[in-house]
């Protein structure tokens, strides 16, 4: 990226949440804390010093298909950033002091996310739409698997998912190609190819998750199945979602917010899986409130399939490029595009592909996207707090299919 004077590397490993088998779920999450825990010649301080030092920024995070770690610095520490972050992707020592020292920093953040409603629920929301499956369970793990992870656990996982064909190297920002592949091959170019096992595919169902308590805040997610990454509806699920809940101007902050004044928050989103997806809307809502607004969000998603303007579409595809191509200015999100697309599709798409692919979605094909999603008529639920009065799950899934 010329012009700039730091860069963003990681390496992004497919293997998340969905890669765990029930006995060990929460243990890619485990292994992600613990990669910063130290590796066979830092310690963890020695980690955090060695790019702190240098004005750098060090993180990682879990999801449900993949677990990155990754680094911010300026471009004269490119090798030295890089250095680190393959150190602690396949050098970690799991030292047994280290695991409950992190297992009790695990156990906290699972409280911390049980006390925050708005994070909380969309767990739930997934448990819901995919029970009983890897995609369906929390990516920190219940605690009481937590509890009882140990070395051989975590040296388990990474022996099974931990392959060069499950790595990408990405980078963006003030970095040079040539050196960066010399980088990978020097510290890569030794690893055996693994056989990964095979990922559970994902079965919707669509159930309700219903929390009583007696919170201020009403806390509603309704989901409905959409389509995965590879489907040919992938982008008219993105621009959908966007002209229904995306924004100030949508269908859903305009009727129920700003006309009924229903809520403070409600948006809604698409999210993706290679093999699946969901289209997820949430608001928050008083206790009195939460079944009128439940309705009348079904009745907006049936209205907006029926009645969609090409003005919405338009000012959807607007949002979705402008998304695009201010992501595109950033070192970091650069690098995380990079990985994620290549890892999706096989190559990575000039922006200028994507934007002409948005470009041509038309109405009909976004209401055809609208009336799929109303046709399945198998909404996954979940609610927390004063919601004794919300609708159950069928009858709003009745009522979008009526």
């Amino acid at each position: 990226m010329p012009g700039l004077h730091s860069a963003a590397l990681g390496v992004w490993v497919n293997a998340g949440g969905r890669n765990e088998r029930v006995e060990q779920n929460g243990i890619a999450h485990f292994l992600e804390h613990m990669a910063f825990k130290g590796t066979k010649t830092r310690s963890a301080l020695q980690i955090a010093e060695t790019i702190e030092d240098v004005g750098g920024f060090i993180n990682a995070y879990t999801s449900r298909d993949v677990t990155a770690y990754y680094v911010r610095v300026l471009e004269a520490d490119v090798d030295l950033a890089f250095d680190v972050i393959s150190d602690i992707v396949l050098n970690p020592v799991f030292d047994s002091r280290e695991i409950e020292v992190e297992r009790g920093v695990i156990l906290q953040e699972i409280g911390q996310s049980l006390d925050t409603p708005d994070d909380v629920i969309f767990d739930w929301l997934q448990e819901a739409a995919y029970p009983d499956q890897a995609i369906g369970r929390p990516i920190l793990g219940p605690a009481e698997k937590v509890s009882s992870f140990g070395r051989t656990d975590l040296a388990g996982f990474v022996a099974e998912n931990y392959g060069p064909g499950q790595m990408i190297v990405a980078a963006a920002g003030a970095v040079d190609h040539d050196r960066m592949v010399k980088l990978a091959e020097a510290a890569f170019g030794h690893l055996v190819p693994i056989l990964q096992p095979q990922r559970e595919a994902a079965v919707w169902q669509g159930r309700e998750v219903r929390h009583v308590k007696q919170l201020e805040q009403a806390h509603f997610a309704l989901a409905l199945e959409g389509p995965g990454y590879l489907s040919p509806d992938f982008y008219a699920a993105q621009i959908f979602s966007a002209a229904l809940g995306g924004g100030m101007s949508s269908r859903l902050f305009q009727k129920i917010r700003e006309e009924r004044g229903l809520c403070y928050t409600i948006f809604a989103q698409a999210g993706f899986h290679d093999d699946t997806g969901m289209m997820t809307v949430y608001a928050g809502t008083g206790g009195d409130d939460v079944a009128d607004l439940a309705r009348l969000t079904i009745d907006e998603i049936k209205r907006a399939a029926e009645d969609m303007s090409e003005a919405e579409i338009a000012r959807a595809k607007a949002q979705l490029r402008a998304g695009l191509l201010m992501g595109l200015e950033s070192p970091s999100a650069q690098a995380e595009r990079i990985a994620r697309v290549l890892a999706i599709w096989g190559r990575v798409a000039d922006p200028a592909e994507v934007a002409e692919r948005v470009a041509a979605v038309s109405l009909t094909d976004v209401r055809n996207h609208a009336l799929q999603l109303i046709e399945r008529a198998r909404p996954a639920l979940a609610l927390y707090g004063p919601v004794s009065s919300a609708p159950a799950r069928e009858e709003l899934a009745d009522r979008l299919a009526a």
